[in-house]
C-alpha cells in the first residue's frame, strides 16, 4: 500500500454507528453521567466497549434455560417447578400479586394469545433441621438435614412473543451493568466529598497550631494535610470526564465481574431435602439451573418461563378478591 493510500484511509471519516449502538451510547451517557458527552472522543473510545457489552448481554440472555411451563400441572410433574414453590397455590399468588403481570394483562396485545413469556427469578435459600430419615429398613429420628427452598419468586419482562421478552432482558442486562458503574461513581464522589471535609478540618487544625509552640505537632499536621491534599487531587482527577470514559471502557470490556451466570446442580427429594448425588431414592431428582449475579451481588435463579394467560387472569382476579375481602374485614 502506498503512502498516499495510507494517508487517505487515515483521513476517511469514521463509518456511522448503527442504530442499536447509537441508542446504547445515549443510554450510557444518560444513566451514568451526562458529563460523559463532553469528554473528548466519547464515541470513539466507548463504541467498541459498548458493542462488546451488548454482545455479552445477548449471550447472557441467550444462555437462560427454558422456557419452562409454570403452572399447577408442572408443580405436580416437574421436579424443578415443584422445588421452586412450597405449594401449587403459591404459583397463583405469584401471578396474582405481580404488578408486571397485571400491567401486561391490561394491554390489548395480550388478549389474543394463549400464553405469554417472561423471565422467572427466585432466590435460593437453605436451612438446617432435624428430621426423620430412612436408610434401608431403618428409620432414624433427629437426623441433620439440609432443606432447599426458594423465595422472592417474580416474573420479569412478560410479553406475548418470546423475542420481545429476550429483547427486553438484553436491555435490562445493559442497564444492570450501567447501574453498577454508576454506584461505583457515586462511591468515588462520596470519597471525594469526605476528603474535602478532612482537608478543611486539617487545614483549620494546622492554622491553630501555627500560633502555638507545638512545633512537632504542627509538623505532623502539615504532613497530614499534604497527604490529604494529594489524595483529594487524585480523587478529583479520577472524576474528570476523560478519566471516567477510560474507566467505563475498561469496565464494559470486562462485564463478567458485574453480571454473570453460574451453573448450579443440587439433588433433592420431593420435600426439598438435599441428598447425595446418585441417591437410590426414587423420589430424588437432580436440579440443574443457573444463578444470576447482578449489581446487588445477591444470587437469583434465572430462567425463561411460559405462562397461561387464562391461568394468570384467574390468579389476578383471585388475589384482588382476597385483598378486597381483607379490606372489608
Amino acid at each position: 500500500m502506498s503512502l498516499f493510500s495510507t494517508v487517505t484511509d487515515f483521513l476517511k471519516p469514521a463509518p456511522p454507528l448503527d442504530r442499536a449502538l447509537r441508542q446504547a451510547l445515549d443510554q450510557v451517557a444518560e444513566m451514568v453521567d451526562p458529563v460523559l458527552r463532553v469528554a473528548p472522543g466519547f464515541e470513539k473510545h466507548l463504541s467498541g466497549p459498548v458493542a462488546h457489552a451488548l454482545g455479552y448481554c445477548e449471550g447472557l440472555v441467550g444462555a437462560l434455560p427454558g422456557p419452562i411451563d409454570i403452572n399447577r400441572r408442572a408443580f405436580a410433574n416437574d421436579p424443578l417447578v415443584h422445588a421452586l414453590f412450597a405449594t401449587a397455590a403459591d404459583i397463583d399468588q405469584m401471578l396474582g400479586r405481580s404488578q408486571a403481570v397485571r400491567d401486561f394483562l391490561a394491554e390489548p396485545c395480550s388478549w389474543d394469545n394463549e400464553y405469554f413469556y417472561a423471565m422467572f427469578a427466585a432466590r435460593r435459600q437453605q436451612k438446617r433441621q432435624l428430621g426423620m430419615a430412612q436408610r434401608g429398613d431403618v428409620i432414624s429420628n433427629d437426623v441433620p438435614q439440609l432443606v432447599l427452598y426458594f423465595s422472592g419468586q417474580t416474573l420479569i419482562e412478560p410479553s406475548c412473543a418470546l423475542d420481545i421478552t429476550l429483547h427486553g432482558l438484553r436491555s435490562k442486562a445493559l442497564e444492570s451493568l450501567l447501574h453498577t458503574f454508576r454506584n461505583h461513581l457515586r462511591a468515588l464522589r462520596d470519597e471525594r466529598e469526605g476528603l474535602r471535609a478532612d482537608v478543611s478540618a486539617e487545614r483549620a487544625h494546622v492554622a491553630v497550631l501555627r500560633g502555638t509552640s507545638g512545633g512537632h505537632e504542627r509538623e505532623v499536621g502539615t504532613r497530614r494535610l499534604a497527604e490529604l491534599d494529594a489524595k483529594l487531587r487524585q480523587a478529583a482527577e479520577s472524576l474528570m470526564p476523560e478519566h471516567l470514559v477510560e474507566a467505563l471502557a475498561d469496565y464494559l470490556n470486562a462485564p463478567e465481574a458485574a453480571l454473570h451466570l453460574t451453573p448450579v446442580s443440587i439433588t433433592v427429594d420431593r420435600q426439598g431435602i438435599v441428598t447425595d448425588v446418585g441417591s437410590e431414592d426414587v423420589n430424588s431428582h437432580t436440579l440443574n439451573f443457573p444463578e444470576l449475579t447482578a449489581r446487588d451481588r445477591r444470587l437469583h435463579l434465572a430462567m425463561l418461563a411460559r405462562i397461561s394467560r387464562d391461568e394468570a387472569r384467574e390468579a389476578v382476579a383471585m388475589v384482588r378478591d382476597q385483598q378486597h375481602r381483607f379490606m372489608l374485614i
